[in-house]
């Protein structure tokens, strides 16, 4: 093939493929926004790159009530969040509430409940339980005496549900304090009560005779 047929040659390839190039490329950008040539323009069919959306609080043309934000439908679950255990998560054992803790006491558990009551509840009852915690000196109302006989009755489920859903002067502290940090408080409060109203008598025998030595200490 001579020089010149070639030129002609390559000048006719170019022809074909430059529109079909165009081609190829019109329909891979309308396939994209999901589109073909028969579609109405772009600002008549919103679609992946216009969609049609409310703002929060805004008017609903769609829904009879007119508004946007929709209630869940009757009897939906959060995930994770179905807490069926009256028991553990409400403190109550039908109507009643729970008298002891359903869970182990364990070294951990108090530990994490000490920890706990010194952050959320010492300002108000003081480290040992007998509600006169800083706030009160500065003229908060009374907080209840941990360590009082009327405390030391209580069933464990009404300390946790003060704690979760306060009480009288107490607020709430259920979106603090999730529902194993009750607990561990809880168990805690009821190791105050003890150290602070135990009798040699609640002293295992082996330990008596160290402790009334160590009382005796100048």
């Amino acid at each position: 093939m001579s020089s010149t047929s070639l030129i002609q040659h390559l000048r006719g390839q170019r022809r074909f493929y430059f529109p079909l190039s165009i081609a190829v490329l019109t329909v891979s950008v309308s396939g994209c926004r999901g589109q073909t040539s028969e579609d109405p323009p772009i600002h008549l069919n919103p679609n992946m790159d216009s969609q049609p959306r409310y703002d929060p609080q805004a008017e609903s043309k769609f829904f009879s009530d007119r508004s946007t934000m929709r209630h869940p439908v009757d009897g939906t679950v959060s995930r994770g969040r179905l807490e069926e255990d009256d028991v553990y998560f409400r403190g109550r054992d039908g109507t009643q509430l729970v008298e002891k803790i359903s869970i182990p006491i364990t070294d951990a558990l108090l530990k994490r409940g000490r920890e706990r009551y010194e952050v959320f509840c010492v300002p108000c009852h003081d480290k040992t339980g007998s509600g006169n915690g800083i706030v009160v000196k500065k003229g908060y109302p009374q907080a209840t005496n941990l360590l009082a006989e009327y405390t030391r009755g209580m069933p464990d489920g009404q300390i946790y549900a003060a704690i979760a859903y306060g009480v009288r002067n107490m607020p709430s502290y259920g979106s603090q304090i999730p529902v194993q940090d009750r607990w561990a408080i809880v168990a805690y409060v009821r190791a105050l009560e003890v150290s602070q109203n135990a009798t040699m008598e609640d002293v295992p025998a082996e330990r008596r005779g160290t402790l009334s030595q160590e009382g005796s200490r100048p």
